[in-house]
């Protein structure tokens, strides 16, 4: 089965999780300063989760055009990832709406976690499918951040009980370790075409 199908479906929930998430954000009662000033956590929650969405959209794409084809289990373990990315617009919403509360801030990272955690099993997966010699075996490797990263979450889930913007501030750092997107995949693309 060709991944064509699956790429342009991932694609467009993404972008309706974003739709979403921009549609959440009411707009100011004023046309001052001070009106923008409550919309400040709604604002930075929105700001962290679109970032996170476009981490896994860059990811996702690279991880789909190192894939050749797609069985069953890969389609189930991509709509699996969907659905944890298709729950950022609510955590998002109620951690901004609560101005950073502890329980919306861990049922964030309970998200979070669960999106790397899908993400692993969506690797897994296309590996499965392709062999053990595939490109992306070979791209994925050693996988410092896909490893280091589910254990910064469940940091910060348990930080958040304590100090809420603590977690909030790993759950930044794990996003600014992402946003340089991962070009393993495109290193050993490039060494296969040349």
């Amino acid at each position: 089965m060709g991944k064509n199908r699956m790429e342009a479906f991932s694609d467009g929930v993404i972008a309706i999780i974003i739709t979403i998430m921009v549609l959440e954000m009411k707009v100011p009662h004023g046309d001052g300063i001070a009106a923008l000033l409550p919309l400040v956590p709604v604002l930075l929650s929105y700001v962290l989760s679109f970032v996170y969405l476009g981490i896994y959209w860059n990811n996702h794409h690279h991880l789909l055009h190192a894939s050749q084809t797609v069985t069953g289990s890969v389609l189930w373990a991509n709509l699996h990832l969907l659905f944890w990315l298709s729950l950022v617009p609510f955590t998002t919403g109620w951690m901004g709406e609560n101005h950073f509360a502890t329980l919306p801030v861990a049922a964030y990272g309970f998200v979070l976690l669960m999106a790397a955690v899908a993400y692993w099993i969506l690797q897994r997966r296309i590996i499965a499918a392709q062999g053990e010699h595939s490109i992306v075996q070979r791209a994925i490797g050693n996988d410092w951040k896909g490893k280091l990263s589910p254990l910064l979450y469940v940091t910060a889930i348990a930080l958040a009980f304590v100090y809420p913007w603590a977690a909030v501030a790993i759950y930044a750092l794990v996003a600014l370790m992402w946003v340089v997107p991962d070009r393993r995949i495109e290193r050993v693309l490039t060494g296969e075409e040349a």
